[in-house]
């Protein structure tokens, strides 16, 4: 790739002398969201570097599963390439060699599981990115099928064999085994497993809700310790569940979808969630809700409400609820259109089964 270095939508231990910064996502008209209570603010964490760079290594001590883009920013020319995918507690080389570019930059984005990024970049650095796998050699005008994002710059530190790195951190602060067991309890609490809190603490009701997961997913105790042990906890969230409310995408669309739960004091509704087209995705409705309630619409590659036959494809229902269309969570839903939301049809969805799987569908 060429490149230089220091550093989605309706849309990735501390060490000792760290410069930390707050990373934040660009806005676009739909991003999927997620409460981020328990993240106070996910930030990059980084060393400064020294002239030369070596080998650029990014290490995930965060609780999510992440994607990393890089960009190599030079005095003709900036380059960006993507995605590197990193579990958490792993180290990933995103570029070899010696490098001689002023500055490195980076953007991470959370797997669409998640529901949203955990790490909103706040760069100043505007590069063109694609959905899937790119490299771009002149990122600073996007073309068709490109979009831009804030890249953040990164100044990494260099080890002792020469290696540049840099750290994907959250404000917990966690080492590497902590990160690894809160990107279970994560996953779990995805899947509706009660494994909260998400603190990357080891207890017999993170215990539990593990062995209930593999149990019913067919699952080995022994993916536990495995290398792959997050593909397939992930591939298996993809895959519609008994537990909690499923939503599957059977479209050739992406699909942007908002969940609302009422727990008969207050009603929260929150979104957007990216569905890929032949995935599912299981959004984060904790606690025991009085009633559950969906939305959802196809949206095309700018991020726009698709129509079929002259009418939005959706699927919705008559509870007229609040929405907007970046990402939100709102919890009064009185006088939607005066208060700057979009008054939105969802409709109820019946759990009282334990789970339910909603699948969207071209009529």
């Amino acid at each position: 790739m060429a490149g230089t270095c220091t550093a989605n939508n309706k849309m990735p231990g501390p060490v000792p002398g760290i410069h930390v910064f707050a990373a934040q996502v660009p806005r676009s008209r739909r991003r999927p969201f997620r409460i981020a209570r328990a993240l106070a603010a996910a930030v990059l964490a980084c060393l400064v570097a020294s002239a030369a760079h070596a080998d650029f290594k990014i290490c995930n001590r965060m609780s999510y599963v992440v994607e990393v883009a890089i960009g190599i920013d030079d005095k003709s020319s900036t380059a960006t390439r993507g995605w590197f995918r990193i579990d958490p507690a792993q180290c990933r080389v995103v570029a070899q060699g010696t490098l001689t570019a002023d500055r490195l930059l980076l953007h991470a984005r959370a797997l669409a599981v998640y529901g949203a990024s955990p790490t909103p970049q706040d760069g100043a650095d505007r590069l063109c990115v694609a959905q899937d796998n790119f490299v771009i050699a002149a990122a600073r005008q996007c073309r068709g099928g490109q979009s831009q994002a804030a890249f953040s710059e990164v100044k990494p530190s260099k080890t002792e064999d020469g290696t540049m790195v840099a750290y994907l951190a959250e404000s917990a602060e966690y080492d590497d085994e902590q990160a690894r067991l809160a990107a279970i309890q994560r996953l779990l609490v995805i899947a509706g497993y009660d494994a909260a809190p998400i603190d990357g603490v080891d207890g017999p009701k993170t215990q539990a809700a593990l062995a209930a997961f593999l149990k019913s997913r067919g699952l080995g105790t022994d993916l536990v310790q495995s290398p792959n042990l997050f593909a397939a906890m992930i591939k298996a969230l993809e895959a519609p569940s008994g537990n909690g409310l499923t939503w599957c995408n059977d479209t050739p669309h992406i699909i942007m979808a908002a969940v609302a739960s009422d727990d008969g004091k207050s009603v929260i509704s929150r979104g957007w969630y990216r569905i890929e087209p032949g995935k599912c995705l299981h959004p984060d409705v904790s606690g025991q809700p009085r009633q559950v309630y969906s939305f959802a619409e196809a949206v095309d590659a700018s991020n726009q409400a698709l129509r079929l036959k002259d009418k939005p494809l959706n699927w919705g229902g008559h509870v007229s609820l609040c929405t907007r269309d970046s990402k939100f969570e709102i919890n009064d839903h009185g006088d939607c259109a005066a208060r700057g939301f979009n008054p939105t049809g969802f409709a109820p969805v019946d759990l009282s089964g334990g789970g339910k799987t909603l699948r969207f569908t071209v009529p």
